[in-house]
C-alpha cells in the first residue's frame, strides 16, 4: 500500500485557506484546544478520551450539530443539528497510550483502520448513507484524516469487499465476530491494496508552542489546523466567497447537458440519471457509444465500475462525462482569454459550434 500524506495546509481548499479567520473564532478554538490537551490523563480509559474529544469539538465548532456515539462507532459528527440526521464524519478514537492499535504514517494496516473500515461499510452498505464526508482515526494527540472519496474509490467500489462484508454481517462466514472481519477481511484488503491512498496526518502536540505563546502573531500557525477541523472542511459545508459554488441557473443547465437531475429522497438531495433520458445529452450519447462499440470489454477491471453490464456502462459513461465537462470548462476559459488577448478576434473561438457540431466531434477531441 502506497501513501500520499498531506499536512493540514495542503489538505485545505485554497479559497477556504485564503479566507480570513476572525479573532473571535481563533480564540474560541485556542481555548477549546487548551482545555482538551490539559484534560488528557494518560491513565484514563478510552471512554474518557472520547468524552474529552467530543467536548473539544462541541466547544470549538459543533455546538449546533448532532455529535455523539452511534452504535459501535466511537464518535459521529452528523450533517444536521440532531443525531437523527445522517452521519457526516466517522471517528475511531483511541487513548493516547494505545500505540498497538494505532496506524503509523508508514503502515495503516492496524486495528483502528480495520474498525474505521467496518464503520464506513455499515454506513454505506447497510444504511445507504451517501453523506459521509470524512473519516478520522485519532488518539486525541495524533490524527489521520481521510476524505470519504478515498474510501469510496478504494473500498466501496471493490465488489469483492462489499460481498465479503455482506456475507459476514449476515452470518455467512466462519465467524460473525468483529475480530474475524478485522483479521480475515479488512487486513488482507489493506495488505493487498496496490493503489495509493491519500490522507492528512498531524499531531496536536506539535502546535503547543504557538497555542501557548502570548505573541498573537503566532496564531497564524494555528489557522490551517483550525480550518481543517471546521465544518467547512470536515463536513464540506459551503463557506463565504467559495469560488467553487455554482450559480443555480448554471448548475441546472449543467445537469441538463450531462443528462442528470437533482431529486429529493427522504429529505436528502440526490443527483441521478434523468427519469426521462435526454438522448442528446453527453451521458446518453457516451452510454450508447460504449454499448454499441463494446468498449467496456477493453477495461482492465470492468467490475470496479459495477457488478452488472448495465452498471458498468452507466458508471463509465458518467465518469467520462464529468472528465469531459472539466476539460470543456478549462478550454472555454482558455478560448475566452485568447479572444480577449487578440482584441475580440473570433477566429480564436476554437470551441465554437462550427468546429464541434456533434457528440462524435467531442469524442474525437478527447479520445
Amino acid at each position: 500500500m502506497q501513501h500520499h500524506i498531506l499536512k493540514p495546509k495542503l489538505a485545505l481548499n485554497k479559497a477556504y485557506l485564503r479566507l480570513k479567520t476572525s479573532r473571535t473564532e481563533i480564540e474560541r478554538f485556542k481555548t477549546a484546544l487548551k482545555n482538551l490537551l490539559q484534560s488528557i490523563d494518560l491513565t484514563e480509559t478510552e471512554e474518557y478520551a472520547k468524552n474529552h474529544l467530543r467536548d473539544f469539538l462541541m466547544q470549538a465548532f459543533y455546538s449546533n450539530y448532532g455529535l455523539n456515539t452511534k452504535g459501535k462507532t466511537d464518535l459521529v459528527i452528523h450533517t444536521g443539528n440532531s443525531t437523527k440526521s445522517n452521519a457526516g464524519v466517522l471517528l475511531e478514537v483511541k487513548r493516547p497510550t494505545n500505540k498497538a492499535d494505532m496506524p503509523t504514517e508508514q503502515n495503516l494496516n492496524y486495528k483502528a483502520m480495520h474498525e474505521l473500515l467496518l464503520y464506513y461499510l455499515r454506513e454505506r452498505v447497510q444504511h445507504k448513507n451517501h453523506d459521509i464526508k470524512h473519516l478520522v482515526i485519532t488518539s486525541v494527540h495524533e490524527w489521520f484524516v481521510f476524505d470519504a472519496l478515498e474510501f469510496d474509490r478504494l473500498f466501496y467500489r471493490n465488489t469483492q469487499l462489499k460481498k465479503d462484508f455482506t456475507d459476514w454481517s449476515e452470518g455467512r462466514k466462519a465467524s460473525a465476530g468483529t475480530d474475524f472481519f478485522y483479521k480475515e477481511i479488512a487486513a488482507p484488503i489493506l495488505a493487498n491494496l496496490s493503489e495509493t491512498i491519500t490522507f492528512t496526518h498531524f499531531n496536536l502536540l506539535d502546535f503547543e508552542k504557538p497555542l501557548h505563546n502570548t505573541d498573537l502573531k503566532d496564531d497564524v500557525k494555528l489557522v490551517a489546523l483550525y480550518k481543517l477541523l471546521s465544518p467547512a472542511h470536515l463536513l464540506k459545508e459551503p463557506f463565504a466567497n467559495d469560488a467553487n459554488s455554482l450559480d443555480k441557473g448554471f448548475y441546472q443547465e449543467l445537469l441538463h447537458l450531462i443528462g442528470l437531475e437533482e431529486v429529493k429522497e427522504g429529505g436528502r438531495k440526490l443527483i441521478q440519471r434523468k427519469a426521462k433520458p435526454n438522448h442528446g445529452s453527453l451521458l446518453e450519447s457516451a452510454y450508447q457509444k460504449l454499448k454499441s462499440e463494446d468498449l467496456i470489454g477493453g477495461l482492465d477491471n470492468p467490475y470496479s465500475f459495477g457488478s452488472t453490464r448495465e452498471e458498468q456502462l452507466f458508471n463509465v459513461a458518467l465518469e467520462l462525462c464529468i472528465t469531459w465537462m472539466n476539460r470543456i470548462l478549462f478550454l472555454k476559459l482558455l478560448e475566452a482569454q485568447l479572444i480577449s488577448y487578440h482584441h475580440g478576434d473570433k477566429k480564436y473561438s476554437f470551441m465554437s459550434t462550427a468546429n464541434l457540431k456533434e457528440f462524435d466531434d467531442l469524442n474525437e477531441l478527447f479520445f
